[in-house]
């Protein structure tokens, strides 16, 4: 039995399988080494996953592909095995990050741009063996345009700047019980403001057809494109996305990369079946 791992900051999705028609799969919150401690992620292993997988022996799988947030450097990759070898014994165990799970998902082994919208953003060029080139994301507070924490930042931030109808913004407001101080703490005193902030994802979604909500959408999605996909310099590929954003608002991504001459490929709400695929195959 083999077990692949895609691992955000909000969730984490993990694919128990022998072959890609039968595939158990389980939900926790989000893991990243980069913001959790190591007995914190023990702790959502143990309660979360564990009592899911009763029916499942841990002993009994031979190989595990981990791709998470967070895991951009050997030393993390290294820790992130170590835990997880606790919990899965006798398994080879390889962590990635998140963006190479993506790429390997969205493009499998063919050439292309593959792009995560989720809580963050990420982007990759892949050569359809391993990432060739890679504009940093550089996180929440630096970067990930186009994503949840990215819309739901320009939303507060217009909301309190009145860049928005009164009736939008006084509902958001009351709607989360908001108030600016309330605000303010949640984003710079209390842990994991990127969650908080992008929590206000889905409110973006509901009110999208608004025109000044879809211009502040298309404009964060235009960001992303500028700022991360342009540079890559290789228009005449597909651009993939994959992540729970980029499956809410297909719509509008491509709106934008139509404005900007640029081609749509796959988008994917999760890469599980994607990753499944691929290392269910020989090749992988």
């Amino acid at each position: 039995m083999k077990l692949v791992v895609d691992s955000g900051s909000t969730k984490t999705d993990w694919g128990f399988f022998n072959t890609v028609y039968d595939l158990k799969a389980v939900k926790t919150q989000g893991i990243n080494p980069c913001h959790q401690s190591e007995e914190e992620i023990r702790s959502i292993i143990r309660n979360e996953l564990l009592p899911n997988t009763q029916s499942i022996d841990l002993t009994a799988i031979t190989e595990v592909f981990y791709y998470g947030a967070g895991c951009a450097t050997q030393s993390i990759c290294e820790q992130m095995a170590a835990l997880l070898k606790e919990f899965i014994p006798n398994a080879a165990i390889a962590v990635d990050s998140d963006m190479l799970g993506a790429a390997r998902a969205l493009c499998g082994h063919a050439e292309g741009v593959a792009c995560v919208l989720g809580t963050g953003s990420n982007s990759c060029l892949y050569n359809g063996k391993a990432i060739e080139d890679q504009v940093p994301s550089l996180g929440y507070i630096l970067g990930d345009e186009g994503s949840s924490a990215a819309l739901g930042r320009r939303l507060i931030g217009d909301c309190l700047k009145r860049q928005l109808p009164e009736a939008v913004s006084r509902e958001f407001m009351e709607r989360y019980s908001l108030t600016k101080e309330s605000i303010i703490e949640s984003v710079y005193r209390k842990p994991l403001p990127n969650r908080f902030i992008a929590g206000f994802a889905p409110f973006v979604y509901e009110k999208r057809a608004i025109p000044e909500v879809h211009k502040m959408i298309i404009q964060c999605f235009s960001e992303f494109f500028t700022r991360n996909v342009i540079n890559y310099h290789k228009p005449w590929l597909p651009v993939h996305f994959v992540g729970s954003l980029a499956g809410s608002f297909a719509e509008e991504l491509r709106e934008t990369a139509d404005s900007l001459g640029m081609t749509i490929g796959k988008i994917e709400a999760s890469p599980l079946s994607g990753l499944v695929d691929y290392h269910a195959t020989d090749k992988a």
